[in-house]
């Protein structure tokens, strides 16, 4: 048996987010809803349960294996919801911590805080209270004259003395297992059919069982969502805490508000983030870069001593020293090799690209593998769709790509080989070789003359 297991309510509809998609699956900072209060369990706990209702197989899908899942075929209440966890509960735990899916805020200091008072105070039920400044649509914590909590009085059942409470239950709770279970069926059914889980307190109050409750200090921890506004205020709160962790590590935002930084993002040191950039997804940013301003990187890494300005990477591995932008495009499976440049409006996609190649501007890099030292022209293309499919481009280390060839893919210009401006090379090139014209014809280099420039 466990001491601890936790047991998180997500079986909502959500109706109020009018979303086809359950409430719980939403994201804040770049993450579901839902893997909050379950990493913050996994901290805390040693096995989760977590109850959806009859259509959650996305949730499913989405947790896997981390959880042990039950169901609520119907929507009657959050006490029949835990009901409904009980046959893989009962047992498995001396103590039930009891965690709500659209409550993603909580930390796991808090929770460490109500589980400990619990035990010391050999409570069998504990409660989360928060004050705040408007507690509309919120359960009412009733106190006695010694402060010792009574009961939890739903807002629709509260009178207007009630009303104007500011302390409010935040529907976290730990429960004492052997006492919990065999009352839980017990709880009645109220007028809108449901049974509600904060009737456990006016039962241990009844039975004068020892209650305790736990008043959160973290501001916003205890947000509810249920609407889109409650969405996007949880997501202000939380994107502040990352932008404040940030610059705690030693990360500096030139203009904090106009950065957005998933959770799932890590910046090193001495990495200076311009304003209105975006880093999003499982980005890894290096120590000493330059990053924005107006960027985007979505689940990219990059390497020390990056500058990326204006530009967009979504899913690609930029190495140390890269030069990206402005205004470039580094998309999905993109290998972006140590002191690359890649100048203004250029397009990579699906390649690789060897250390101190450069890419100038105007250009477009898709499926094609370029060694090192490459130059690539103004206006170059490597041309890898014929209609049916993808064909790669290989250019080998310290070949010149003259502006504006057309590369028709599947072609491999070798080492050391050069293709004239405005050349459509249609075969391989080998090494060494100059290819120029329209199909490109192939010669060798030294019997190229360049015409002198016309004297002044």
């Amino acid at each position: 048996m466990f001491e601890w297991v936790a047991v998180i309510l997500a079986a909502g509809k959500g109706i109020r987010m009018k979303s086809r998609m359950p409430k719980v699956l939403h994201p804040i900072c770049g993450r579901e809803m839902i893997c909050y209060p379950v990493e913050r369990a996994a901290e805390v706990t040693s096995k989760t349960i977590l109850v959806v209702g009859s259509h959650g197989e996305e949730i499913r899908s989405l947790l896997g294996d981390s959880v042990d899942f039950a169901v609520q075929k119907q929507p009657l209440g959050t006490a029949h919801a835990l009901r409904c966890a009980q046959p893989m509960a009962d047992g498995k735990g001396e103590n039930i911590l009891v965690l709500n899916g659209d409550v993603p805020l909580i930390s796991a200091t808090t929770l460490k805080e109500m589980m400990m008072r619990h035990l010391a105070r050999r409570a069998v039920v504990t409660i989360l209270t928060a004050m705040v400044d408007n507690p509309e649509g919120l359960g009412r914590v009733v106190r006695d004259e010694r402060g010792k909590v009574m009961a939890v009085v739903e807002e629709a059942e509260a009178d207007e003395e009630l009303i104007k409470a500011r302390e409010v239950n935040a529907g976290v709770y730990c429960f004492r297992g052997q006492w919990l279970w065999p009352r839980l069926k017990t709880v009645p059914r109220r007028g809108n059919g449901e049974h509600y889980l904060t009737d456990m307190v006016f039962l241990a109050r009844e039975e004068g069982e020892e209650i305790e409750a736990v008043s959160s200090t973290q501001a916003g921890e205890t947000i509810g969502i249920n609407t889109r506004q409650q969405l996007a205020r949880a997501e202000e709160i939380l994107r502040d805490r990352i932008r404040q962790r940030a610059m705690s590590q030693g990360v500096t935002l030139l203009d904090p508000r106009s950065v957005y930084i998933d959770e799932g993002v890590s910046i090193g040191r001495d990495t200076v983030v311009y304003p209105n950039t975006y880093l999003l997804g499982r980005t890894a940013i290096g120590e000493e870069c330059r990053i924005g301003p107006n960027s985007i990187i979505e689940n990219s890494s990059v390497g020390k001593g990056c500058h990326i300005q204006a530009s967009v990477l979504e899913g690609a591995a930029v190495a140390e020293g890269v030069t990206i932008g402005p205004f470039s495009h580094i998309r999905f499976q993109s290998h972006i090799g140590r002191g690359v440049h890649i100048g203004n409006f250029a397009e990579v996609k699906n390649s690789r690209l060897g250390a101190g190649t450069k890419v100038g501007h105007f250009s477009y890099v898709g499926d094609a593998e370029l060694g090192s030292e490459v130059n690539i022209g103004a206006g170059t293309v490597t041309c890898n769709f014929d209609g049916v499919g993808k064909h790669r481009t290989v250019i080998d280390d310290g070949a010149f790509i003259g502006s504006d060839t057309m590369l028709i893919a599947p072609v491999h210009v070798g080492r050391g080989a050069i293709t004239g401006a405005g050349s459509v090379v249609n075969h391989d090139v080998p090494p060494e070789t100059l290819a120029v014209g329209v199909p490109a014809r192939l010669r060798k280099k030294g019997k190229v003359k360049v015409p002198p420039a016309p004297s002044l």
